[in-house]
């Protein structure tokens, strides 16, 4: 007899990221997997979020309680319906020797959360994994959206539903209420850490950067430009942190990289390393603040 060893290739390495999309929505990614052995294999395609152990395997510290090193929980944010967020199509079946198969994975958020999170395995046999595939996503109520820097907020969210906030209250009243009024309580706030290596030389500045992204919709008729601006801007620039963009526009579908670079003037004091805060306006449909700190240090080489 002869023992063949089952042989497959996945078009899809790494962390497959739905990215935003706005909450009750849904987007599609096509993944392809092809049989290179010389034998028919029966695969089938499994979710974390619905394994049978799952209940049995989270009888452990809860996440929160642990340090972002020490995570190691896949599955995030569920959808409040009970529904499925990531969902495959097809789930099962046989691949004949030498040929492909396309799957589609949907991705279904009915809530704003920015950490929807699953794995997808590739099962042959109903028991050798060969291929995991790492998922996540981001849903949000309004079609923009700011990330980048080092995350402050905990990756694990309440299962109580939030009531609503006065101000959509008072929109749906046809008041016209700027979140920002209220510039202490942010939609989110962001973390910018500029490390400036001294290695003894001449050096690169320290960099970073935000994103700033417009959504897409089919629910949103209008095609309303996404203003968005940063306060602060001469603050920054005695700190010597220098802005690429302070402000611009995006169109629907579009992304900007707003980037920020800092080196130590001479003479810097360890006592005297800057740190600013400033607010980032987004205004689209809706008027939203994030609160970003930016930290400047030096570090050895």
């Amino acid at each position: 007899g002869h023992g063949v060893v089952p042989g497959m290739v996945c078009s899809m390495e790494g962390v497959l990221d739905m990215g935003y999309v706005m909450a009750r929505e849904k987007v599609t990614s096509t993944v392809t997997i092809q049989n290179t052995s010389s034998l028919t294999l029966p695969y089938s395609l499994q979710l974390d979020s619905l394994s049978p152990t799952r209940d049995r395997d989270r009888q452990e510290i809860p996440a929160f309680l642990t340090s972002s090193v020490q995570r190691t929980e896949v599955v995030g944010t569920q959808n409040y319906s009970g529904l499925s967020v990531f969902s495959v199509f097809p789930t099962e079946g046989e691949l004949e020797a030498g040929k492909s198969q396309e799957f589609l994975v949907t991705f279904s958020p009915d809530h704003e959360s920015l950490y929807y999170s699953d794995c997808l395995r590739v099962v042959l046999f109903g028991k050798q994994t060969a291929h995991e595939i790492p998922l996540k996503g981001a849903a949000r109520e309004h079609p923009m959206f700011v990330e980048g820097g080092v995350p402050l907020d905990v990756p694990v969210e309440s299962l109580a539903v939030p009531a609503p906030a006065a101000s959509q209250e008072a929109r749906r009243g046809g008041l016209s209420v700027c979140p920002c009024a209220e510039p202490q309580e942010p939609v989110r706030s962001l973390l910018l850490l500029l490390e400036y290596v001294d290695g003894g030389g001449p050096a690169e500045p320290a960099r970073a950067e935000l994103r700033v992204g417009a959504m897409e919709s089919p629910l949103l008729a209008a095609k309303k430009a996404v203003e968005f601006s940063l306060d602060s801007v001469p603050e920054l620039e005695r700190a010597g942190i220098e802005l690429e963009a302070a402000k611009g526009a995006l169109d629907r579908g579009q992304e900007l990289r707003v980037r920020v670079s800092w080196a130590p003037p001479r003479g810097l004091q360890v006592s005297d390393l800057p740190l600013v805060t400033a607010l980032l306006t987004l205004k689209g449909d809706s008027t939203e603040c994030y609160r970003v700190l930016f930290m400047a240090r030096v570090v050895s080489a």
